[in-house]
């Protein structure tokens, strides 16, 4: 496995915890917004600064970074979030985003596969 694929797999288990973490419904905005972070500071860490051979690999990480700055503001909304109905609906936006983003991922992985 090449260091860049280590990273994009290192990453898919970070965003699948927090993931797993926003399915349990109960949960602490707080605590998954510090989960965010760590997840925030590892991709710009670890992630962006890997060398894109393909242009479809940057779109991907572009979009990522996207969806990561998206998630920040629905863990806003979930922090404000009143009612019991409203952060339940928070969390599985929250969730919705997480798998967009591993989706991205696994599509980089799958392109760095070695063909058999």
């Amino acid at each position: 496995m090449s260091v860049n694929q280590e990273r994009y797999h290192t990453f898919v288990i970070l965003l699948e915890q927090l993931r797993s973490q926003a399915a349990t419904h109960q949960t602490d905005a707080q605590q998954l917004r510090q989960h965010l972070l760590s997840l925030q500071q590892f991709f710009q860490q670890q992630i962006l600064p890997l060398a894109e051979e393909k242009i479809r690999e940057l779109s991907y990480r572009t979009e990522m970074s996207k969806q990561l700055r998206l998630l920040e503001i629905d863990v806003m909304f979930l922090q404000g979030a009143r009612q019991a109905a409203t952060a339940v609906d928070r969390l599985k936006t929250i969730s919705d985003r997480l798998t967009i983003i591993i989706e991205y991922c696994q599509a980089i992985l799958q392109s760095e596969a070695p063909e058999k």
